[in-house]
């Protein structure tokens, strides 16, 4: 599909937002721009990967402020945000690690695309998406500019509803010699934080307008649900919110502390009666063997330092999210946290979906010569919740699929929180519900479905 330069398109603002297609526009039939093998480059960076963090842009608006779904729908926002409150529900998709690095890959990131926009299609209006929440790593594999409209734009083009993102790693990770002006954070911010409704060069001849989220983490306010999303850096592992690591003083400022303690305190003022989600790019957890006779981990670990941060402002407001959104791990896995929080009992789900397009890895990789042995369905996995705050009874790890690549379709209503993970299989269309978690808002503990 032919587009214009990125650095010859003009950016023209407009009075409202734009998200899908008026028509429905084939699928693309490969990429635009010339992805080549980034091994070359991965050897170069070696392990500054594992050591560069960058700087955390502060919101425009204050850490007690948040960004409604009527503000992203324009002028159309009161009549969206009526019709959802008149439904009595609201229903959203999520998924992270979209992007496809290589043409191999591509297809993948196509079929994940077009489920979630042929659910938006078939669903009655009461049940349709009111829009996606990208768990991050939008683009590989750096965050270059010239691959947003083959890994981003192109694949979405016919989601008809906002799109908004934390970044992942990909998205920020700074490779030496890149000039300031092109650093991928930089990037995501003009695509998913404009301060105006425009196109930008990134988005071609498409004509889905950027988003206007105030900064890399926000809380999206929408009928019956919260989102806290916090930007957990560049790193291949771990998370970094900020420099409160007592291991290692990672150089970046504690604004995203300072915004969280704000938002929980909110929270609690307000008495907010809705589902509080907080969502990161790295997993709290990721499974790995206690043994190494086991096999090995996956492709990412827990990221426990940023955890127990999260977990002791949490403990200081007196409030705690229902569930943990993640991504990062290419894989899907659920885990059921049972804790003693305020005197009570909550079940607290944390949820990992980053095989949104990108790749698929297996939970257990077997070492030399021994057969992985994979954890079996309410494995109690304690060993790999090292907070040290939360009062923890057990961590399970209560399903994965580590094969298919997937959605997270998402259900609120003034009761209940219903998360289900849905499989995209080999053919385009073909899709199905495989795993489900309701929780009851009343009481945080989990119900069968």
């Amino acid at each position: 599909m032919a587009r214009a330069p990125l650095t010859k398109l003009p950016q023209p603002v407009f009075h409202e937002p734009i998200f899908g297609a008026d028509g429905s526009l084939p699928d693309p039939t490969g990429f635009s721009t010339s992805h080549g093998s980034d091994d070359a480059l991965y050897k170069q960076i070696g392990d500054l990967a594992t050591k560069d963090v960058v700087a955390i842009p502060k919101s425009r608006i204050g850490d007690d402020a948040m960004f409604s779904l009527a503000e992203a729908y324009g002028h159309h926002g009161p009549e969206i945000v009526k019709q959802i409150t008149h439904a009595g529900k609201i229903v959203f998709h999520a998924l992270g690690d979209s992007g496809a690095s290589n043409a191999g890959k591509y297809p993948n990131e196509l079929r994940v695309a077009d489920q979630v926009t042929l659910d938006c299609a078939s669903s009655a209006e009461a049940d349709r998406a009111a829009f996606l929440y990208h768990l991050g790593d939008v683009v590989y594999n750096f965050g270059e500019a010239r691959y947003y409209y083959d890994q981003f734009y192109d694949p979405f083009r016919n989601y008809p509803a906002p799109i908004f993102a934390i970044p992942g790693n990909h998205d920020s990770f700074i490779v030496p010699g890149t000039r300031p002006a092109d650093a991928p954070l930089k990037t995501f911010q003009r695509n998913f934080c404009s301060k105006q409704v425009v196109i930008t060069p990134e988005a071609g001849s498409l004509r889905r307008t950027a988003m206007t989220q105030p900064g890399v983490y926000f809380t999206l306010d929408a009928p019956f649900v919260r989102i806290i999303g916090l930007f957990s850096n560049a790193l291949e592992d771990p998370g970094v919110i900020s420099n409160l690591d007592k291991k290692r003083k990672w150089p970046v400022s504690n604004i995203q502390i300072d915004f969280l303690r704000a938002q929980l305190r909110r929270v609690k003022q307000q008495k907010f009666a809705g589902a509080l989600l907080l969502a990161t790019h790295h997993p709290a957890f990721s499974y790995s063997p206690p043994s190494k006779a086991d096999g090995t981990g996956g492709n990412h670990g827990c990221s426990t330092a940023m955890l127990r941060q999260i977990d002791t402002v949490c403990q200081e407001e007196g409030v705690y999210p229902h569930a943990f959104l993640s991504g990062h791990a290419h894989n899907y896995q659920r885990y059921t946290r049972i804790m003693d929080f305020g005197g009570n009992e909550i079940n607290v789900p944390f949820i990992v979906c980053g095989d949104g397009g990108h790749n698929v890895n297996a939970l257990v990789r077997a070492q030399r010569g021994k057969t992985a042995v994979e954890p079996v369905a309410s494995a109690d996995v304690g060993y790999l919740d090292q907070s040290g705050v939360a009062k923890v009874k057990h961590l399970l790890l209560a399903k994965y699929d580590d094969h298919n690549y997937g959605y997270l379709r998402i259900h609120v209503d003034k009761d209940y929180l219903k998360i289900g993970f849905h499989q995209v299989g080999l053919q385009s269309l073909a899709q199905s519900r495989y795993d489900m978690v309701t929780v009851r808002l009343a009481d945080r503990h989990m119900v069968a479905n």
